[in-house]
């Protein structure tokens, strides 16, 4: 592992906060993340990311290692979130999952198109949900190297 697994930050883009919660909540009871910021639309997600209004300040809003994006957004929907992150120099290597509900094999494919990372569909068992959460914390927080954590400790 690049990065101490507490200085690991995930931005969670997800207006169910039932869902919301439990992401969360398995993400911390496998010890994967500590740092987990929770927005609810796609439009917080880009303010968030490209440091806009409220979330102006790096320091209390830091650039986060793997964003966590829902499809189905109020405000800006999520495959135009991905888009965005993609297509911004500052941005386009922060990994990006896809974490829906959709099936849609339009939205599978339009997500790839806009160079998403991996594409999870929420699975309704809660088992399973949870050993997803396990999986992906590992691969991405724990396993995978970080550009962001690379560029910083270089």
């Amino acid at each position: 592992m690049n990065a101490k697994r507490k200085d690991l930050i995930i931005l969670l883009v997800e207006d169910n906060d039932d869902h919301a919660e439990i992401v969360k909540r398995n993400l911390r009871s496998h010890r994967l993340a500590n740092h987990i910021l929770h927005v609810g639309d796609g439009q917080a997600a880009l303010d968030y990311l490209l440091r806009r209004g409220e979330y102006a300040d790096a320091a209390k809003y830091p650039k986060p290692h793997v964003v966590l994006l829902d499809l189905r957004l109020p405000k800006i929907d999520g495959l135009e979130v991905l888009k965005e992150i993609k297509e911004n120099t500052e941005l386009h290597r922060i990994p990006v999952v896809v974490l829906t509900s959709s099936q849609e094999e339009s939205d599978v494919a339009t997500a790839y198109d806009r160079y998403a990372n991996s594409y999870l569909q929420k699975p309704l068992d809660s088992k399973k949900f949870s050993e997803l959460m396990r999986d992906l914390g590992l691969y991405w927080l724990e396993w995978n190297i970080h550009p962001c954590a690379r560029k910083a400790h270089a």
